[in-house]
């Protein structure tokens, strides 16, 4: 099966598993092929599915990842105050380091909304239904929702990083009060713990809940770096920190802070 073969092949398997679609046409432009997969694989809820899936799957999705190019950690440059401490813009799925940070919601399956563009959807579209699976495992044992500050951890399947920290962060919705800043420093001090309990000698950290949950961003990136140094030189860990900004905005605040 080539690559094409197998990008319809789970399109259909998809759309087989609900009676709703399946006289569904699969689209012949390529793009609306992946779009649909995509959608199909968001919407999808987490429910058994079979290993001839997941094998195909994982040989189309790392070979999409690999085709989208992957960053090394080894090809950045650290900030000239602190050789543990990187900036860089771009997509966090790209990054090959051992672990990256999703922004995920308190439900902690990811997102629903087909091809929305938040990072916790890119992350699940890219690392495939395993992860899914594997974070309703954890909630499904853990019996309610994720609180606010904390973090999981689980490993990224088909992304090039080992591992996938998963941390809600505060939502603000009206004015930002001490308790959004106090819980969005835990997400990123909780994040740096269980990295350091599982091995993990290099994370990156997206804007955590700089988007949809509406937490200014320059605080935020105060904030974020306040915490992360504080944990490095309280702990004198030896970790890479990565700050991956996606947006000009967030880069510009973040070279001002680290003086970059």
């Amino acid at each position: 099966m080539n690559h094409e073969e197998q990008r319809k092949w789970l399109i259909r398997n998809l759309l087989d598993e609900d009676t709703y679609y399946k006289n569904y046409r699969i689209p012949e432009d390529e793009q609306e092929q992946k779009d649909l997969l995509r959608s199909l694989m968001n919407v999808r809820m987490p429910k058994k599915i079979s290993q001839e899936f997941l094998r195909i799957q994982d040989e189309y999705l790392t070979e999409e990842n690999e085709k989208a190019g992957v960053i090394d950690l080894t090809e950045l440059f650290p900030t000239k105050s602190d050789d543990r401490i990187y900036l860089w813009q771009g997509d966090i799925t790209a990054l090959k380091v051992d672990a990256i940070v999703n922004a995920a919601n308190s439900q902690m399956c990811g997102c629903f909304r087909p091809m929305h563009n938040c990072v916790d959807n890119i992350i699940h579209s890219k690392a495939g239904i395993e992860l899914r699976l594997r974070c309703n495992d954890i909630m499904q044992a853990q019996g309610h929702e994720e609180p606010t500050g904390q973090a999981k951890i689980t490993p990224a399947f088909n992304l090039p990083c080992k591992y996938v920290l998963h941390t809600v962060g505060p939502i603000v919705q009206e004015r930002l009060r001490k308790e959004h800043e106090e819980l969005l420093a835990s997400c990123y001090r909780s994040c740096l713990e269980l990295a350091e309990e599982n091995g993990v000698s290099s994370i990156a950290f997206c804007c955590i809940s700089t988007g949809v949950f509406m937490f200014p961003n320059k605080r935020a990136a105060e904030i974020a770096v306040e915490t992360v140094q504080k944990y490095l030189e309280e702990t004198g860990s030896r970790m890479q920190v990565v700050f991956n900004v996606f947006k000009d905005e967030d880069l510009h605040i973040y070279k001002r802070l680290l003086e970059y």
